[in-house]
């Protein structure tokens, strides 16, 4: 969509309509929602620094080594339960790597 033209103060015209200032608006929970918090990354990051990885996980990162990228796919998914999240976690072991 092109951006919009300003308003002319008119009532009538391709510009038609009242001069406003836009406000600026804080934002709202529910765009934030799922945003990951500061907090909650450094409690996760901590915890797999010490707890390491799940079994499904370890294999996961396996299939990688020896190049059989779909089938690691293909075990995320089956484990997670939905392609999304098993694309999530397969991106996330292969940086882990």
């Amino acid at each position: 969509m092109a951006p919009q033209a300003p308003k002319t103060s008119l009532a009538m015209g391709l510009n038609k309509g009242h001069i406003v200032t836009k406000r600026e608006l804080p934002a709202r929970p529910s765009s934030r929602k799922g945003e990951l918090g500061t907090r909650t990354s450094f409690v996760r990051k901590l915890i797999r620094e010490g707890v390491g990885f799940a079994p499904y996980e370890k294999h996961i990162t396996e299939l990688f080594k020896v190049r059989k990228d779909k089938r690691a796919l293909k075990v995320a998914k089956r484990r997670l339960g939905t392609h999304l999240r098993g694309k999530k976690k397969h991106e996330e072991m292969f940086a882990a790597l």
